[in-house]
């Protein structure tokens, strides 16, 4: 299927926080307090959960139409908001992208129909991020439009030769008819070890109450 390159109307940039949760029930009680996004100017959707692989390991993204608006909101409420959660959690990782293109087409910040979140992080080598970028477009995408399950995905691009390839997916089972044999063979097609110097990714079982 085509893949839709370029910005679109709706969010430009993706949030992606990693943590470990070491108060599971303080940190689901103030995790719902983020509805508080709801109405903060260029916000456009967030959601997450806990990793499939990985206990007390939860993943969150959120979407923001620009990065000024997204600096306005961490200037003027983040804090308000995130206190409710302060204690609950350690080992806090965060990291911006900036959307590049979509896998499918018409790619929206929601969850309600998704299941699970799939997150490759992709550090690339510096001259290989044009050939990275094809190999996305021209081979990944297309396989992973057309498998069964899988909804809608982007990529976003960070600094630093910085990947993340985000998708959703309508149950972990359907994600797993994407075999794995299936992926060594599109990884030697897209010559990926060539491309990719490190790469980490996560299964993420989404939680319904955390979706703003």
């Amino acid at each position: 299927m085509p893949v839709a390159a370029g910005p679109y109307d709706g969010a430009v940039l993706v949030k992606w926080i990693r943590l470990t949760v070491v108060d599971r029930r303080g940190f689901d009680r103030g995790q719902r307090k983020w509805a508080g996004l709801l109405g903060e100017p260029g916000f456009r959707g967030q959601g997450g959960g806990w990793s499939r692989g990985r206990p007390g390991v939860a993943h969150l993204v959120a979407f923001w139409e620009s990065r000024a608006l997204y600096d306005s909101f961490m200037a003027r409420s983040h804090d308000r908001l995130a206190a409710a959660q302060v204690g609950t959690f350690k080992d806090i990782q965060v990291r911006l992208f900036e959307h590049e293109f979509d896998v499918k087409v018409g790619f929206q910040p929601s969850f309600g129909d998704a299941d699970v979140l799939r997150l490759a992080h992709c550090q690339v080598h510096q001259d290989r991020v044009d050939h990275f970028m094809l190999m996305q477009e021209k081979v990944w995408n297309p396989a992973m439009a057309g498998s069964p399950g899988m909804l809608r995905g982007m990529l976003g691009r960070a600094p630093g030769e910085e990947f993340l390839v985000l998708s959703m997916w309508q149950s972990e089972a359907e994600r797993g008819k994407y075999r794995p044999e299936r992926v060594e063979r599109l990884a030697l097609r897209a010559q990926m070890t060539a491309d990719v110097r490190a790469v980490a990714g996560d299964v993420v079982q989404l939680e319904p109450s955390w979706t703003v």
